[in-house]
């Protein structure tokens, strides 16, 4: 798959976003990591997958449950006023910060 088309990523580590599509929209969790690479995000709790591991002599194996990273454009940042999916827009404050702020309620993110 070419990876030359990358997408401006407006979703951080540490974000709370909501899943929009999918067989887990509607769930929400922090972002635990960012591929930016693959426009792909890792949420915590959230596309959940089991995983059939061998034994080993440091981990005894079993069935394991990991979470799966999903595209960036299936999540959206939760807006920090009323909870809710917003879009995400940057701006330069007086002092010549450039923050992001979300869309819906204007607050700043950062």
């Amino acid at each position: 798959m070419p990876t030359n088309t990358k997408m401006k990523m407006r979703i951080k580590k540490g974000d709370q976003v909501i899943v929009l599509t999918g067989r887990e929209k509607g769930k929400s969790g922090e972002v635990l990591r960012v591929d930016r690479e693959r426009n792909r995000v890792l949420v915590q709790g959230v596309n959940m997958v089991k995983r059939h591991e061998r034994a080993t002599q440091t981990s005894p194996g079993g069935i394991n449950q990991y979470e799966a990273m999903l595209h960036a454009s299936n999540v959206s940042l939760i807006d920090p006023d009323s909870s809710k999916p917003t879009r995400v827009g940057y701006k330069t404050l007086d002092d010549g910060r450039k923050v992001r702020f979300a869309k819906r309620s204007g607050e700043v993110i950062d």
